[in-house]
């Protein structure tokens, strides 16, 4: 019941604002953050149909249709899965009662509107998911790079291999040396939590 009302309560209207920290338990988001795998909210929009949780590791869009409607669909965008490009913020002119924060996540493409007395918390969270964008572009060349010394290094093992011993036993000995040293590398460059990301940027 509480919850139902924590929109008036916040003083949310269609434009999003940004909740802050003591607050995360009024709002809806809260109860699908994975607080058992260690999940953590570091920012919170919320308007009167939808919420967006930005979580260490995913964003939370709680997506309602009306402000009267009960109905809400509740997407989730893990950042190992889903990646951030095209970050961009819109700051607000001089009549302009809101300000955009827009990204792509994966293929879906979010714009957010939030009430321009947030600005200063929006710059941190644009900070935020424009490193994250950049983290996750390097690791892909370095994985990238990763999978092609792969391929070399079999290749010329598979050339080199002695004729006169067990070729079977061979390949399978290369064949699980590679797959664990994959395995490995992209342990180091497929990133799932960005905690410290946040931690960095986000100033509340």
């Amino acid at each position: 019941m509480f919850k139902r009302v924590a929109a008036d309560l916040l003083g949310i209207s269609d434009i999003g604002a940004v909740i802050k920290p003591e607050d995360y338990d009024k709002v809806d988001s809260d109860d699908y953050v994975l607080h058992e795998e260690n999940e953590k909210i570091y920012f919170l929009i919320k308007s009167k149909t939808d919420e967006y949780c930005f979580t260490n590791l995913a964003l939370i869009h709680l997506d309602g249709t009306s402000a009267i409607s009960k109905k809400r669909t509740l997407r989730r965008y893990p950042y190992s899965i889903h990646k951030f490009t095209h970050v961009l913020l819109e700051t607000a002119g001089t009549v302009d009662l809101d300000v955009e924060i827009k990204f792509t996540l994966g293929s879906q493409h979010f714009s957010i509107d939030v009430n321009k007395k947030h600005i200063e918390e929006l710059k941190d969270l644009y900070k935020a998911l424009i490193k994250i964008e950049e983290v996750t572009y390097e690791n892909d060349i370095i994985a990238g790079y990763a999978n092609r010394s792969l391929d070399m290094t079999s290749g010329t093992l598979s050339r080199i291999a002695n004729v006169q011993g067990n070729l079977v036993e061979q390949f399978k000995e290369i064949n699980q040396a590679a797959f664990m040293w994959l395995v490995e590398t992209h342990k180091d460059y497929k990133e799932k939590d960005f905690g410290y990301v946040f931690e960095k940027f986000i100033n509340q």
